[in-house]
């Protein structure tokens, strides 16, 4: 029963079973690639030849600055197969955090896309990595082209590397919005661990049988252990590439009949909107969820897809820190006869714990009971949580001394074990010493007809301490006064509650996640309310 859990044993059952599965990328002139499972694992083969032959060895870290490609899933499963940590790097990122980044990992070797050449440009001279492998027809003098690295590979000088299930698989960089990017490492055994929790029915349910469109980049947290999952259980695997609008995600929806997608909430809008304005014209009878995370979802976007568009919204919830997948929320039986407006109260909480992982809620006063109203901030732990930051020495008050890690997120529990998200603790608004939750607005404000988006934050003011102000974008065509939405939002909150006022405008400053980043609105905003 002593079996190594290691991505080898997922590449192994896949070449084995699931050889003639489809893997599909959109390239950047937004042609169509389409391969098997058997093609790509041969290709995986030879790239893990290719980079032993370039002197990488078990341990080393393993760079990408790359889109969402066949390519990027190759590198995905042929690093960690000869012992090597894949080290995704978020392109989104300031060119200083990038280099601080790969210094931070010791990164030797780095593959990017041809079309990011001129990002890795900025911070190259500020790094010590040794080889650079493009992905792309002229990679130019310097570099070393991927196709032909694959090509020139020898494939009866690879050497097996016998990886132990302890050993570092991968690692992900926190988005360092609170100060430096912090490593996160994942082990081979947290990652198989997660992929059998994220494909189990009651979860996500994956299978020979689906085909996956991960709107989540590539490089953000392995995109939610998708890859991985999806290369377990066999289940065809569709990337778009760079192009994220919500017209090219519905065509790959339609043409390539995708059956489960996820995403963070402001792309399910764009979509949404797209689907809206041509009604009919996107057959997604085969699409049986949108996975929603990174953020609550509004209750109104759950309601359209499902009243408009016959869709169920799933919510998720995780962090860089577990791999990234903590809850997921899927409808209890107990509710499968319930009355819409329940059901939709439901889905538009966060959900249950995945197996094996431990949830609790606490407060200045000690542990929060699971009632379903008192807020906590939520506390996890698990076989694919995080204990420590990497390359971080002495005590860190996130990770607990009895194993619990300290999410941040502000939430409430039910009875049932269902968790709802409040806030980011760092984003909820105190007002005369009183909790006020900005996801609640938000997502309320987000339920009126002419709002496109909303982002509430705490403002400073000199007699609450903190009052909140929201900041809109309506949208094309529509108009509104701030005491209009207010309005709206009056018979659903008290009082002291409503923002003092709104401020209208044309987009919403986003995190390299595609969060709304709410430290540049209060920086923005600060002196707003000093002088009233």
């Amino acid at each position: 029963m002593d079996y190594q859990l290691s991505i080898p044993a997922i590449v192994r059952r896949t070449e084995t079973l699931f050889g003639d599965r489809a893997v599909v990328s959109r390239r950047p002139d937004r042609t169509v690639g389409r391969s098997s499972y058997a093609e790509v694992l041969e290709r995986t083969k030879r790239l893990g030849a290719a980079l032993q032959r370039l002197g990488i060895r078990r341990g080393d870290r393993v760079a990408t600055l790359a889109w969402a490609s066949q390519q990027h899933l190759e590198v995905y499963l042929a690093v960690p197969s000869i012992g090597a940590v894949l080290h995704t790097l978020n392109l989104r990122l300031h060119h200083d955090d990038l280099a601080y980044i790969v210094n931070d990992a010791s990164d030797r070797v780095l593959v990017v896309d041809e079309s990011l050449l001129p990002l890795y440009e900025k911070f190259r001279a500020h790094t010590a990595i040794e080889r650079v492998v493009v992905i792309g027809s002229s990679p130019g003098p310097g570099y070393l082209d991927y196709e032909a690295l694959l090509a020139e590979a020898d494939l009866a000088g690879r050497r097996d590397v016998d990886v132990d299930e302890q050993d570092a698989a991968a690692m992900c960089y926190t988005s360092g919005t609170t100060g430096r990017p912090k490593g996160v490492v994942y082990s081979h055994r947290a990652i198989v661990l997660h992929s059998f929790g994220q494909g189990m029915v009651d979860t996500l349910g994956i299978g020979e049988r689906d085909t996956v469109l991960p709107i989540v980049p590539m490089f953000h947290v392995n995109p939610w252990g998708l890859p991985f999952t999806c290369t377990l259980f066999g289940a065809g695997q569709v990337f778009p590439g760079p192009h994220l609008d919500p017209k090219s995600i519905a065509d790959l929806l339609v043409s390539e009949r995708v059956t489960l997608r996820a995403g963070v909430p402001t792309v399910w809008l764009g979509l949404l909107q797209e689907l809206d304005a041509h009604p009919g014209e996107y057959d997604l009878s085969r699409l049986r969820a949108v996975v929603v995370g990174g953020s609550a979802a509004p209750a109104s976007m759950i309601r359209a897809f499902k009243e408009r568009h016959g869709l169920d919204v799933v919510h998720a919830w995780g962090m860089t820190e577990m791999a990234p997948l903590g809850t997921l929320c899927n409808l209890p039986t107990s509710l499968r006869d319930a009355p819409p407006e329940v059901q939709l109260q439901y889905r538009a909480r966060q959900g249950t714990p995945l197996p094996f992982v431990e949830i609790r809620a606490t407060t200045e006063q000690g542990p929060a009971p699971w009632d379903g109203s008192t807020m906590g901030e939520l506390e996890v732990r698990g076989p694919w949580v995080a204990r420590q930051y990497y390359n971080v020495d002495g005590p860190d008050d996130r990770f607990t001394p009895d194993g619990w890690f300290r999410t941040g997120d502000i939430v409430t529990i039910s009875s049932r074990g269902c968790i709802e998200l409040t806030d980011r603790a760092k984003d909820l608004v105190k007002s005369g010493g009183e909790w006020i939750s900005s996801v609640a607005l938000e997502n309320a404000l987000m339920g009126h007809p002419k709002v496109a988006e909303a982002a509430v934050v705490a403002v400073p003011h000199p007699r609450w301490d903190e009052r909140p102000l929201a900041v809109v974008v309506l949208k094309p065509g529509q108009s509104a006064l701030p005491d209009e939405l207010v309005a709206f939002l009056e018979p659903h909150f008290a009082k002291w509650w409503l923002p003092d006022t709104v401020e209208f405008v044309t987009e919403l400053p986003r995190t390299s996640a595609g969060k709304f980043k709410k430290s540049a609105l209060r920086e923005r905003y600060r002196g707003r309310y000093m002088n009233v």
